[in-house]
């Protein structure tokens, strides 16, 4: 089996640095490395795919350089507005595309096993989320937990912009049953914890993620990247790379 030639996107942050020293171990070569501003272009005919961990902003270009190319897209970056996920969902049309807030194969199984809790439990348990990140982390609230908060919307049919609330303050009045609080703490180099909270009348089931080295993310970005290649245009998440989305 041929080393999977990777362009890296996002190389001199946490998370490109991380991708970058698991590779090796991945039977991955890192063919060129590359930050927000740099021209993909000139590169981007040496890669298997495109993985990119750098900011959303860029995914307008991102997506222009891999559609010319034709070439597979891994992407962990977090924070896309409406704007920027349109464009990667229209591109996905034409191209393969992982899209991911988390790589981590137990916060896959997080996202899974909330799915299912939620589903069990039914509407009678109160749902919270908080989430923990190092404070230099930008956005808020996490994509992960911005992705669990939209599992539970799926399977309790509300509307994320309408019956999630993040944090509360002053006289809030009592706690909506449609409601979904979501709580995010910064600070140190937490490198991220995720708790979902089903709280209901005298008992209460906690689903908690914690992890301690950006490797876990490095190395599932990396399988991602893998799996993705040769594989029709689609917006794919981790939970397909997985085999979980046939299990929802």
């Amino acid at each position: 089996m041929q080393p999977l030639r990777v362009l890296l996107v996002g190389a001199k942050g946490r998370m490109g640095r991380a991708i970058a020293a698991a590779a090796g171990a991945a039977d991955a070569v890192i063919v060129a490395s590359l930050d927000q501003g740099d021209d993909l272009t000139q590169e981007i005919g040496a890669c298997d795919v495109v993985v990119d961990f750098s900011h959303s902003s860029a995914a307008n270009a991102i997506c222009q350089a891999c559609l010319g190319a034709g070439k597979p897209l891994v992407s962990g970056t977090t924070g896309h507005s409406n704007e920027e996920r349109a464009l990667l969902e229209k591109a996905a049309k034409s191209l393969p595309i992982v899209l991911s807030p988390n790589f981590s194969v137990g916060v896959n199984a997080l996202f899974w096993l909330t799915r299912k809790a939620a589903e069990l439990l039914g509407k009678d348990f109160d749902l919270e989320i908080v989430e923990t990140h190092h404070r230099l982390k930008k956005d808020a609230p996490s994509g992960t937990a911005r992705r669990l908060a939209e599992i539970l919307c799926e399977v309790r049919k509300l509307d994320y912009t309408k019956n999630v609330v993040h944090g509360r303050e002053g006289m809030t009045g009592e706690r909506s049953a449609a409601e979904i609080g979501v709580h995010s703490i910064r600070g140190g180099d937490v490198v991220g914890d995720h708790t979902v909270t089903f709280a209901g009348r005298g008992e209460r089931l906690e689903l908690s993620h914690k992890a301690s080295s950006r490797e876990t993310f490095a190395v599932g970005a990396l399988r991602g990247a893998r799996w993705i290649v040769g594989r029709p245009p689609g917006l794919y998440s981790m939970e397909d790379v997985l085999g979980l989305a046939g299990e929802k």
